[in-house]
């Protein structure tokens, strides 16, 4: 039943709205960027390096996180780790894809943010190419760093124009709410940016309402702990604010004890529009077919209801009309042509 239920998941067209590229870099790949740039690295090999990614927290997490980040030195870096991603997105059927990328992270080790942005930029334009894989690149502001940095990313995001489509907020959730980032988001939507945020996977309910109201967050990432408050949990569900939830990255953070206790399948009940994705998946176990996967395992998941997860993942992107109504068609016509589970 399992190698069935991977090879529908597999083919089933899905669009990913939370994933962090920074967090897709795979032992292999940061040894080769360190070799290549110089960098020493605390391991002395790749399996040494797989072996560290253990965590307690998110803020464990974020210290290797950002560690490895240090491997990341030049453009080409950059599309190497994006390139990579994406190559195994297609494998996966994902169609469309709404990245972060966190230019504080490189900048304040001395990248300018137009080598981190070029990088990928080139390689999402390429993954549409080869791939026919489209693209939404967010960045994404630290909500641990004051404000002002994230104004400063915002003003150096200008020569960029429209093929940066929106801005978000992450890292370390606890006790950094989304309130102190107002103007920046304030100026980020008046120059036309689509908004996100992080929202509601260590931080409680309130900050999912912050980011609603004084962001204006048309989209939470996370989301998971909105069941905490059920006047919250009827806002998301009639105003159909998005949830990007990740599944896997939830159980290695702690967020939940295990895959059992995920309020992945009461968010779905709830009416709750939920979208399935991987965050980091180098460091979480898992890409976004192993997501879709431990979900439908641990919750006896119909084919129905993966479908319309894939379909939600359309509905919830950034993509113009035609191209989500194009898209969900695509994943309408997939599962009437696949095998029943």
């Amino acid at each position: 039943m399992t190698e069935g239920l991977r090879a529908f998941i597999t083919g089933l067209p899905k669009a990913e709205l939370h994933l962090h590229l920074e967090g897709t870099l795979e032992p292999e790949l940061m040894f080769a960027l360190a070799a290549r740039n110089g960098v020493a690295l605390p391991y002395a090999s790749v399996d040494e390096a797989r072996a560290a990614y253990e965590f307690t927290d998110l803020q464990s997490f974020l210290d290797l996180y950002y560690a490895g980040c240090a491997v990341l030195v030049t453009e080409q870096d950059f599309y190497d780790l994006t390139r990579a991603y994406l190559d195994r997105a297609a494998a996966e059927s994902v169609r469309h894809v709404e990245p972060f990328f966190d230019p504080q992270t490189h900048t304040a080790r001395g990248i300018p943010f137009s080598v981190a942005a070029d990088g990928i930029l080139r390689a999402l334009a390429d993954g549409e190419r080869i791939h026919g894989i489209t693209s939404k690149l967010i960045m994404a502001f630290l909500r641990d760093q004051p404000a002002e940095s994230a104004g400063a990313a915002l003003e150096e995001a200008r020569v960029h124009g429209e093929r940066i489509a929106g801005v978000g907020l992450d890292s370390a959730e606890v006790g950094h709410p989304p309130e102190g980032f107002a103007e920046v988001f304030a100026e980020a939507r008046r120059r036309g940016y689509r908004v996100v945020a992080h929202a509601g996977e260590e931080g409680p309910p309130e900050y999912i309402t912050g980011a609603l109201d004084v962001l204006g967050a048309e989209r939470i990432d996370h989301g998971v702990r909105c069941l905490e408050d059920p006047a919250l949990t009827r806002r998301l569900v009639d105003e159909r604010i998005p949830l990007t939830v990740c599944p896997l990255s939830n159980v290695r953070l702690r967020v939940v004890p295990d895959m059992a206790s995920h309020p992945l399948e009461r968010l779905i009940e709830a009416g709750l529009m939920v979208t399935v994705n991987s965050d980091d998946p180098a460091y979480f176990g898992g890409y976004l077919v192993d997501n879709y996967l431990a979900a439908a395992e641990a919750f006896g998941l119909t084919k129905d209801v993966l479908v319309a997860l894939a379909e939600n993942s359309f509905a919830a992107s950034f993509l113009g009309g035609a191209d989500k109504i194009a898209r969900i068609a695509e994943v309408h016509a997939y599962a009437a042509s696949a095998e029943a589970l």
